[in-house]
């Protein structure tokens, strides 16, 4: 069966190739992916696969096989901003530079070829094409909750806290790499949380009156001092990061700034030192304006939880990585700064994310391509579907993976941070 497959997929190559092609010119951000949807549904009904469950404006997903045995993928749909890209959008500059439309492929892929030995699947496969992962685009996703379309930012924690996931035992998802090697795997990824803080002073005109006013600015740069002093603090081995910009520092160079706002995210691969930090940047920009006499607002959002990935797991996606790749070409138990909603579902079921190449440029840059269509889309369908195969044929394999993990958070407690915000 497994040659079979294979055979499959390298017969099908040119029309995936081609799919690949038209996704990546078709970019949409989050919960807008409506043409993306069309083009990946058009495909799929040609090859008799009818879509199963529509969600949260974009989303759906597909099934093959049948049994009590249940495997779910994982595609993302969604791109993300990249002014200038070649083939960037020209309403919101969205691109597929974060490699998304590669994974439609590969699971789009995967799913048709396993359709056709179907008959001969000891379990059930779920494709869960998942829209909105990258945390962008806030203002029109506020909009959204405020509409009652969607409850949060990402689109997974809406379908984990929505049950779009449940009766699945254990989840497949990829994503692009921006290195010299040719795969990864049982990399884990951070958390993060977003906030804004607005300082709030008094405004008075800066050249005549600079002391009947408060300084918002100089609120900022203390606080900015402060967070430099709290950085000699964070633990070594945990990837914690606090970065941000000013999206506001004034209203006009002539009078004292009354309102200044920043924003950040803090990042850190685990939750419990995240959620601290988190609680000290509070603290200091508090501290830092009363110090100079201003108020601060603080507005909080929570980001995704850190992905950690199912060993077990990991290790037969390994076992086929070699098949396509030596040893030293496969980079092992990454610790990635980067972020994903993944790292939610990753709480509740046992998941392994293994990256794969064919690119060049930088991810999230104006300069990222697909230059090797077979690696990008053709080797990793063979990946998954032989890692499809080798779960289902070990029943006792399986049931390990299954039975051996436990969730991080139970769902009243997750629910419970989710309101918290």
């Amino acid at each position: 069966m497994r040659n079979e497959i294979i055979e499959i997929i390298d017969k099908q190559k040119d029309e995936i190739i081609k799919f690949g092609q038209e996704l990546f010119r078709n970019p949409e951000l989050g919960y807008k992916e409506f043409k993306t949807k069309e083009i990946i549904k058009n495909l799929l009904q040609k090859k008799g696969i009818e879509i199963e469950e529509e969600f949260f404006e974009t989303g759906f997903k597909v099934s093959v096989g049948s049994g009590d045995l249940h495997i779910g993928l994982i595609a993302e749909l969604d791109a993300v901003p990249t002014l200038n890209h070649p083939f960037s959008n020209k309403i919101d500059n969205a691109a597929h530079t974060c490699g998304h439309s590669s994974q439609v492929v590969i699971m789009t892929n995967a799913i048709i070829a396993l359709k056709k030995i179907s008959d001969k699947l000891k379990g059930k496969v779920t494709l869960f094409f998942t829209p909105a992962e990258e945390y962008t685009d806030l203002e029109y996703r506020r909009k959204l909750i405020e509409e009652g379309k969607i409850n949060y930012i990402g689109g997974k924690i809406n379908m984990l806290t929505k049950g779009v996931f449940d009766g699945v035992d254990m989840f497949i998802h990829l994503h692009a790499m921006g290195n010299e090697y040719k795969y990864g795997y049982n990399s884990s990824l951070a958390g993060f949380k977003y906030k804004k803080i607005k300082f709030i002073g008094k405004a008075s005109h800066a050249g005549v009156l600079p002391h009947l006013g408060n300084n918002a600015l100089n609120m900022f740069t203390l606080f900015n001092s402060a967070l430099g002093m709290l950085r000699e603090t964070f633990e070594d081995g945990y990837m914690t990061r606090v970065h941000g910009i000013l999206t506001k520092g004034g209203d006009t160079i002539n009078s004292v700034p009354s309102e200044v706002i920043y924003e950040c995210y803090i990042r850190c691969l685990d939750f419990n030192i995240l959620d601290k930090i988190d609680k000290q940047l509070d603290i200091s920009a508090k501290c830092c304006a009363n110090a100079l006499n201003g108020d601060v607002k603080i507005y909080n959002q929570n980001g995704y939880l850190p992905f950690n990935p199912s060993k077990k797991l990991g290790e037969v996606i390994y076992k086929n990585l070699l098949k396509f790749a030596d040893e030293k070409e496969i980079l092992k138990d990454e610790k990635s700064i980067a972020a994903g909603d993944v790292g939610d579902v990753s709480c509740f079921f046992p998941m392994v994310q293994f990256g794969y190449n064919g690119f060049k440029g930088s991810i999230h840059g104006v300069d990222f391509e697909v230059f090797d269509e077979y690696k990008a889309y053709i080797e990793p369908s063979k990946i998954v579907v032989l890692s499809i195969l080798d779960l289902f044929d070990d029943l006792s394999l399986f049931k390990d993976i299954k039975d051996s993990f436990k969730p991080t958070l139970s769902t009243e407690e997750y629910l419970e941070y989710l309101k918290k915000g």
